[in-house]
């Protein structure tokens, strides 16, 4: 059966942020002997990186025989030393079997608590149960003591400790902290091999999304380690993600958080979920305010959040999307291919979302099942969220970009034969330059002079809100097309000081596409990009 591509041109995207506090550039490295490398773990120490699990290969194929094959799995444990430029190795075979078959899954979802990664389940084959199946263990892995071990070429055992429980039998979601909380948040368990025609054809397989957000604290002591599971949140609709992007968060309020980005795939529909999930420690939180449009898989995210500002920034790095950029056109294909694009989501002090494409794009079709490996040395909130106020005036190294899918087009998926992509080796510093603007103070003293538009996107009917206003008076604005023509303007009368804000009502009869808004008063003189859906 022919497949049919539909491809739509959505409208015209400026690809700038007003007044943009900061650039970002990639500088490639290599490392001798490091292989390629996706859709694994990692915890660091003094500057060393552990790689656990993953693939060796790209894109799983869509034969059930080829799929997820033996060949293909990382069954030996990394060390990586990026500013030495040394790499080593040391083979899973002396570790009892089920950590063994654990270590070399794929998918697993893990956080570091000090010097400890906890790894939790992961897919793979497994010869205990001769079959491909989710993984029902956590482990407690002592980071600098392996790294030594794999180093210097001793016994990996003693760092290496390993519980079962059917709550851990989930793979392609994510494990984050909040408070003394850990919190494991979507995923699924899959058994059996991946067949694109369903769990009825050729060997079957099992699928069942957790569909949940499961809450629970570890007890460890150096030798024994236990959980206590505090609290299960259920939502067949919201909670239904896998192989998604969930990043820790500070709140406007300076407390902590979790959102839940984006995702595959919504109940009723193969696309990616386009809303996100808030998390906090009283519970989770549906937006359906925001809707975003690229780098909705799995892919290297940096979260950093501004103190003066109280703005929350993430930066998404390539992936695969519903959306990407085309010769300036937002084009929509619902095939869900490989992109390039780098994105900035922003929260800002009210709470309202915003996304914007950055300048540069990603060198190839890169970042899907990648991982970021963020600089120790940066300051950084508790929950590993950096702080952007603290960064350098001149250029700072926010860490590093490694492995995941390298693919050579966008769609590949239905003619892949394991040669259209391949599992990366290349490492990527990732460095943060701030603009003329500068980021923090600088921020604050232009804050009377930037607006927000809330919602954006939304149908010609918003509210602009602006920083406090010095003295009382008229604002005037109007609206532009992208090639300057006006289309609509008025006059506002500001009668209080403090926060500000008016609404605006456009005309029904205005087209869909990317409009600018252009404020202006004796104070006042910003511009600033939405769109009308």
């Amino acid at each position: 059966m022919k497949r049919i591509v539909l491809v739509f041109f959505i409208f015209s995207l400026v690809l700038q942020l007003d007044a943009q506090p900061y650039t970002l550039s990639l500088k490639p490295l290599s490392v001798p002997n490091l292989g390629g490398l996706q859709s694994y773990a990692f915890g660091q120490s003094n500057g060393k990186w552990l790689l656990i699990g993953g693939r060796l290969d790209g894109l799983h194929r869509r034969q059930p025989w080829a799929s997820f094959d033996q060949a293909g799995h990382n069954n030996q444990l990394w060390v990586v030393d990026p500013v030495a430029g040394i790499s080593y190795s040391a083979p899973l075979t002396a570790l009892p079997t089920s950590v063994q078959e654990q270590l070399s899954s794929t998918n697993m979802e893990f956080y570091q608590r000090g010097g400890i990664l906890y790894v939790v389940g992961g897919y793979g084959y497994s010869p205990t149960a001769a079959d491909h199946t989710t993984f029902p263990y956590m482990c407690a892995i002592d980071v600098d003591a392996a790294i030594q071990a794999v180093i210097q070429g001793g016994s990996l055992q003693a760092h290496i400790r390993q519980i079962s429980d059917p709550l851990f039998q989930v793979t392609g979601g994510h494990l984050d902290k909040i408070g003394s909380d850990f919190y494991l948040l979507g995923g699924q368990k899959f058994i059996g091999r991946y067949n694109p025609m369903g769990p009825t054809h050729g060997p079957g397989f099992i699928q069942e999304y957790s569909n949940s957000i499961r809450v629970f604290s570890i007890q460890d002591d150096g030798t024994n380690v236990s959980v206590q599971w505090k609290q299960t949140y259920t939502d067949a609709a919201e909670l239904h993600r896998r192989d998604y992007n969930a990043e820790a968060q500070i709140k406007a309020d300076g407390s902590e958080g979790i959102t839940m980005f984006s995702g595959v795939f919504q109940p009723t529909v193969n696309l990616p979920f386009l809303n996100n999930v808030d998390v906090d420690s009283l519970g989770y939180y549906p937006n359906a305010s925001f809707q975003q449009k690229f780098n909705h898989y799995h892919c290297p995210v940096i979260p950093m959040y501004s103190n003066e500002t109280k703005e929350m920034h993430n930066l998404f790095f390539g992936g695969i999307a519903q959306f990407y950029m085309d010769g300036g056109q937002i084009i929509q294909d619902d095939d869900v291919p490989f992109v390039r694009s780098i994105s900035l989501v922003k929260r800002d002090s009210l709470g309202n979302m915003s996304e914007v494409l950055m300048p540069i794009q990603m060198p190839n079709y890169l970042g899907a099942s990648a991982e970021f490996i963020p600089n120790e040395e940066l300051k950084s909130f508790s929950n590993g969220v950096f702080k952007l106020d603290s960064l350098s005036s001149d250029s700072s190294l926010l860490g590093h970009i490694f492995g995941g899918i390298n693919s050579s087009d966008k769609n590949i998926f239905f003619i892949n034969d394991g040669t259209q992509s391949s599992a990366s080796q290349v490492i990527y510093e990732v460095w943060l330059t701030p603009s003329a603007l500068g980021i923090g103070e600088s921020q604050i003293k232009n804050k009377a002079k930037n607006i927000r538009i809330v919602p954006n996107p939304n149908h010609g009917h918003f509210d602009v809100e602006f920083g406090k206003a010095p003295t009382r008076g008229i604002i005037e604005w109007a609206v532009y097309t992208n090639d300057g023509k006006s289309v609509q303007s008025g006059v506002e009368d500001v009668n209080s000081l403090g926060e500000n804000r008016f609404s605006v009502r456009l005309k029904e009869s205005l087209a869909k596409g990317a409009y600018q808004l252009r404020v202006q008063s004796d104070d006042i003189n910003a511009t600033s990009s939405f769109f009308i859906e």
